[in-house]
């Protein structure tokens, strides 16, 4: 979050339902706002970046937006394996939540409709109940089905025991696959501050265990399995978002959601005495610690090192312990009693309010015997901060390096005038996909995948690792070259909302074409063409009206050009289009060689080349290159 001070939840909730209040929508669209904004802020993905299926209105079957997360598609740990995770959200902004009566009849309407009781269903209802069913015919033991209440405020106690009713009802009905969170505005808020709270309000959860003092500062000790899952099991009840444990452990920004083990998941399944004698352990950081009567009492506690360890510890015991019935099962009984003698090695180190170098100090050593690189921490520690004060000062941009930061910015804006006001926003994870696909060609790959854009993600270790090749190191030059070219790909229309059918999966083709058509002018006049001279290169002629409207033209000529049915260059005759991909334009359009080898999209490659010839035309005493050309000529005589 930006400055040094934290933001109270009212200001941040005022300045977060700004957007989702602007104009007049009516109350659906009000509640959609809300729930995309909430449910895209807590997943971490921009909202265009994830499939949503609205249902909202008659015959829903109580589901307003579902959405599929498939989680990471890169990961470094061959034995790690990613669950996906149908999320199906009711919206309840404002009057649509009454308490525990909305909670229980909503939630039984879409147990109802899960298990195939609610045969009025609308049409959008109906294609989403038939993927879940598909779903859960071929679920694996990571899959999930969430039933996820978006909320303005957060749940108090008593509306989180129903929740606990309404889990059960659900896991007793649908099996393990089903869980219910609740999500607000609020856990947003909470994900985005720091330790700045007073110690009447910081989260408090008591762990089992007897944890032996070393120092001031670190508690070690063996924690049971079962005393670990019930710790996690009330933090969730307490918090309504698992995942919060996790803000502070690298392997978030690695796509930790509903990541497992595989091996770690056969040694809880078929040998979970032995547990502790495999496993490396896990780090807690905390604000604070008690100890008292056989257990610690943990205040805002973080998992820095052991994600894998706890979700897979998490997965399993949810699965053996949450499938419902009223039973005995002599198999899960025994397996119980296996269980409880199997522990899993605790450090808790108290970092207190100033301790966030000890913090990144921890988070860093503790995971260095994993495959995580130094470029994992960016989002932790350094480059992302120094980038977002870079982009700061030197052209007066607000870098948002998490989700609802803009949010929390704005709020501070209004309520501290003296605060540096701040007009201009960017998000830190949708610039480093433009950059990957503008830049380096991955228009495809960005089209149809978020993780290769991630820390660790290969297109990502691509940027930031080729200094020597690329002109220099990758940093602020380059994404606000980012930035600029993001904004005028949204003013040329480009996008799902677009007029033009031919702009409405064509974002990151468009990005592409920029980028080409820039590097064959540096080319033509014997300029560089390295990535950091293509970054300062697109600045210049993105900051002169006439320069840069030639440039952005020629590229939206390409792209309209290119998706015209009958055209000498169309798409529709492109050979792999219509061999490979059998004339299926989506999966074309994501396709990691898409306009790469000349051999694959000659079309496309063709339809370049045509139009790189075209900007050199003289109309009007002038040409789109030497537009470009005089621009950059200009700037350099600045």
């Amino acid at each position: 979050m930006a400055g040094d001070s934290p933001v109270g939840l009212e200001a941040f909730r005022d300045s977060w339902l700004e957007s989702v209040k602007a104009g007049t929508p009516s109350s659906v669209e009000l509640g959609r706002r809300f729930a995309l904004k909430l449910v895209t802020q807590w997943l971490d993905v921009a909202e265009n970046a994830a499939d949503f299926i609205h249902c909202d209105g008659s015959g829903d079957g109580g589901i307003d937006v579902a959405v599929l997360d498939t989680g990471p598609e890169e990961m470094s740990d061959d034995s790690a394996v990613s669950g996906h995770t149908w999320y199906l959200v009711q919206s309840k902004y404002g009057t649509a939540f009454a308490g525990n009566g909305t909670l229980l009849i909503e939630g039984q309407k879409v147990i109802d409709t899960l298990d195939g009781r609610r045969p009025r269903l609308n049409s959008l209802a109906e294609g989403l109940l038939e993927r879940l069913g598909n779903f859960r015919n071929g679920a694996g033991p990571g899959d999930r089905i969430v039933l996820v209440y978006a909320t303005e405020y957060a749940l108090d106690e008593e509306h989180r025991r129903v929740l606990g009713d309404l889990r059960a009802m659900g896991t007793a009905r649908l099996g393990p696959i089903f869980d219910v969170e609740a999500i607000s505005i609020e856990t947003i808020h909470a994900r985005l501050q720091e330790i700045h709270t007073s110690p009447a309000t910081r989260l408090a959860v008591e762990l089992d265990a007897r944890l032996t003092p070393s120092g001031d500062d670190l508690l070690v000790g063996p924690v049971g399995l079962q005393d670990l899952y019930g710790f996690l099991r009330r933090y969730r009840d307490r918090t309504g978002d698992l995942d919060r444990i996790y803000e502070k452990n690298v392997r978030r920004f690695l796509g930790g959601r509903g990541k497992v083990n595989k091996a770690m998941q056969a040694t809880l399944r078929d040998a979970p005495e032995r547990f502790g004698l495999y496993n490396n352990g896990i780090t807690v950081v905390v604000h604070d610690y008690r100890l008292q009567d056989g257990k610690v009492v943990l205040e805002e506690p973080y998992i820095v090192n052991g994600c894998q360890t706890t979700r897979t510890i998490w997965e399993v015991f949810h699965n053996k312990l949450n499938a419902g019935g009223t039973g005995v099962n002599p198999e899960i009984e025994a397996w119980k009693k296996r269980a409880a003698q199997g522990v899993v090695v605790a450090k808790v180190v108290k970092v207190g309010t100033s301790g966030e170098t000890l913090l990144q100090a921890i988070t860093r050593y503790t995971n260095s015997q994993n495959a995580i690189r130094e470029k994992d921490f960016l989002a932790l520690t350094g480059d992302f901060r120094t980038w977002q004060h870079e982009l700061a000062g030197r052209y007066g941009l607000y870098l948002e390096i998490q989700r609802g930061g803009w949010d929390s910015q704005k709020a501070l804006q209004n309520t501290n005038p003296g605060a540096r006001q701040f007009e201009r926003h960017a998000n830190a994870a949708d610039l480093v996909k433009v950059y990957g696909a503008g830049w380096l060609g991955e228009a495809g790959t960005a089209f149809g995948k978020n993780p290769p854009f991630l820390p660790d993600g290969s297109v990502f270790k691509r940027i930031v690792n080729g200094a020597d090749s690329d002109g220099g190191p990758f940093g602020a030059t380059d994404l606000y070259a980012a930035y600029l070219l993001q904004q005028a790909t949204a003013e040329l229309g480009f996008g799902r909302g677009a007029a033009k059918p031919s702009r409405r999966q064509t974002r990151f083709l468009f990005l592409m074409v920029v980028i080409d058509l820039l590097r064959d002018v540096l080319s033509r006049a014997d300029r560089p063409q390295d990535h950091r001279s293509v970054s300062a290169a697109l600045i210049r002629v993105l900051e002169d009206k006439a320069a840069g409207g030639a440039l952005l033209e020629s590229a939206a000529e390409v792209i309209d050009g290119y998706f015209t049915q009958g055209s000498d260059d169309s798409v529709f005759s492109e050979p792999s289009y219509l061999n490979t991909f059998n004339a299926d334009l989506n999966a074309f359009l994501k396709w990691e060689k898409l306009g790469k080898p000349e051999a694959d999209t000659p079309r496309l490659r063709s339809a370049l080349a045509i139009n790189k010839s075209v900007m050199g035309r003289t109309i009007g005493g002038t040409s789109a290159r030497q537009l470009v050309i005089a621009a950059l000529d200009r700037a350099g005589a600045d």
